[in-house]
C-alpha cells in the first residue's frame, strides 16, 4: 500500500511540474503515443539548439544576373548564316523578417528584361529544288516582366554549423508582362501585354562569409505557372493565348546567385 501511495504522490510531482510521463527518465515514449510535432522533432532534421537565423533578425538581399551574345554568319544545326544580338538582365531584390528561429517570412520584387535583334537568317529543309528555305530578316524583340512574390523561408542547419545551412523558399508571385515584336520592310510590329500568377519550391544553400553578410545558391525544382497574353498586330487585329504548367523537375534556367545581409 505505501507503494502505491509514493508512486501516485510522484505522478502527481511530474503533472504540477510541467512535465508528462513521456519525459520521465528512464521511460522511452511509444511512436503512437507521440505528437504530431514530437515526431517532427524526432526525424532530427532540426535543432532547437542550433539558432541559425534567431528570431527577430531582418534579412536584406538579392541576386542580379546579365548575359549578352553575339552571332555572325553563325550555322547551328538547320539555321544558316545567322547574324543576330542580344541581352538578358534579371534584378531580383528582397527583404524578410525571422518570425520564429530559423523560419522567415518576407517579399521580393523580380525584374527582367530582354532584347534580341537578328539581322538575318535562314533554315534550310532539304534539298535545294524540293526542300524548304525560309529566311528571316530585321527581326526585333523587346521583353520585359515584373512581379511581386510573397516568400517562406525555412532553414536546416547543417549540424551544428553556424555557418552552413540548407534552407527552402515557397514563392506566391503575381506580375505583369510587357513585349514588342518587329520584322520585314515594310516594318509589321505586334504590340503585347499580359499577366502570370505561380506557386514555386525553391531550395537552396547558405554559407555565411561574415557575421552579417551571406552568399546564397538556389534551383527551382516544383513549380505552378499560369499566364495570360493579349496582343495587337499592326494595330488592327488582336489576339489572345494563356498557358499553364506545372513541374516537378530540376529547371536549370532558375538557377540563381545571390548575396544577403542579416541584420
Amino acid at each position: 500500500m505505501m507503494r502505491k501511495i509514493l508512486r501516485y504522490t510522484l505522478l502527481g510531482l511530474l503533472l504540477l511540474g510541467g512535465l508528462t510521463p513521456l519525459r520521465a527518465e528512464g521511460f522511452e515514449p511509444q511512436p503512437d503515443s507521440l505528437t504530431v510535432n514530437q515526431r517532427r522533432e524526432m526525424r532530427g532534421l532540426t535543432s532547437k539548439t542550433n539558432d541559425f537565423v534567431p528570431k527577430g533578425q531582418w534579412i536584406f538581399g538579392g541576386s542580379v544576373s546579365y548575359s549578352t551574345h553575339e552571332n555572325k554568319d553563325y550555322d547551328l544545326l538547320i539555321v544558316e548564316d545567322m547574324n543576330s544580338e542580344g541581352y538578358t538582365v534579371r534584378v531580383a531584390p528582397f527583404v524578410a523578417y525571422a518570425v520564429r528561429d530559423n523560419m522567415a517570412l518576407g517579399a521580393r520584387f523580380i525584374y527582367s528584361r530582354t532584347l534580341l535583334k537578328v539581322d538575318g537568317a535562314s533554315v534550310s529543309l532539304g534539298d535545294a529544288d524540293t526542300g524548304v528555305n525560309l529566311s528571316v530578316d530585321g527581326y526585333y524583340v523587346l521583353r520585359h516582366s515584373y512581379e511581386g512574390a510573397l516568400i517562406w523561408r525555412n532553414y536546416i542547419p547543417l549540424g551544428k554549423s553556424k555557418r552552413f545551412a540548407i534552407f527552402t523558399d515557397i514563392q506566391l508571385s503575381a506580375g505583369g508582362i510587357q513585349g514588342k515584336y518587329a520584322e520585314g520592310q515594310p516594318v509589321r510590329g505586334t504590340y503585347e501585354t499580359g499577366y502570370s500568377v505561380g506557386l514555386g519550391v525553391t531550395p537552396g544553400l547558405i554559407a555565411f562569409a561574415t557575421n552579417n553578410m551571406a552568399f546564397e545558391v538556389s534551383v527551382g525544382v516544383m513549380g505552378i505557372n499560369y499566364s495570360a497574353v493579349e496582343q495587337v498586330h499592326n494595330q488592327i487585329s488582336t489576339g489572345k493565348r494563356s498557358t499553364s504548367n506545372m513541374s516537378f523537375r530540376v529547371n536549370i534556367l532558375s538557377i540563381g546567385l545571390g548575396v544577403a545581409f542579416y541584420l
